[in-house]
């Protein structure tokens, strides 16, 4: 199971759980939320791996483009030099060559550009999802915590009756 899941899971056990009279507490299962705030703390890395692999596979697309820029390069020096026996034909090539190293490093440019927004989406996604996941944990938390508190409040005194039985 991924980690959104298991903090949908986590938000339906909150949001079913019976409510305190006059409260805006619930009575939640403390094993089983400590359980799925558990086993979320665990599918993390498993998503901060997933995360790591794609920023490997830009990192190869990346690489593959820059690779295919160089076969243009050579593939127009190549041709540059097979075309230097004449003056006219020596300067077409010397100009073709120079187009095609600007379009590959234009195209390569381009790719490395696209794989740097790819990889910032995917890892503004990956924050939202975290950043998340850590609000809902906070907010668990917090609710056990306020009814770890109200139980063991001590009983409030009643002023009413002090004041009652001080006038008779």
């Amino acid at each position: 199971m991924d980690v959104q899941h298991r903090l949908a899971e986590l938000v339906v056990l909150i949001e079913e759980a019976k409510s305190m009279p006059l409260s805006a507490s619930c009575i939640v299962n403390r094993p089983l939320v400590l359980d799925l705030i558990d086993e979320i703390r665990h599918l993390l890395p498993e998503s901060v791996h997933r995360a790591d692999a794609l920023l490997a596979d830009s990192e190869a697309v990346v690489l593959e483009g820059r690779r295919e820029a160089s076969r243009i390069i050579d593939r127009a020096r190549a041709d540059a030099d097979r075309l230097t026996s004449e003056h006219e034909v020596y300067l077409a090539a010397v100009s073709e060559a120079q187009a095609l190293r600007s379009e590959a490093e234009s195209e390569s440019d381009r790719m490395r550009r696209e794989t740097d927004d790819y990889i910032d989406a995917k890892l503004a996604t990956f924050e939202i999802t975290l950043q998340k996941s850590l609000q809902i944990v906070d907010r668990a938390r917090d609710r056990l915590r306020g009814q770890i508190y109200r139980e063991l409040a001590p009983e409030p005194p009643n002023y009413v009756d002090e004041l009652y039985d001080e006038r008779r």
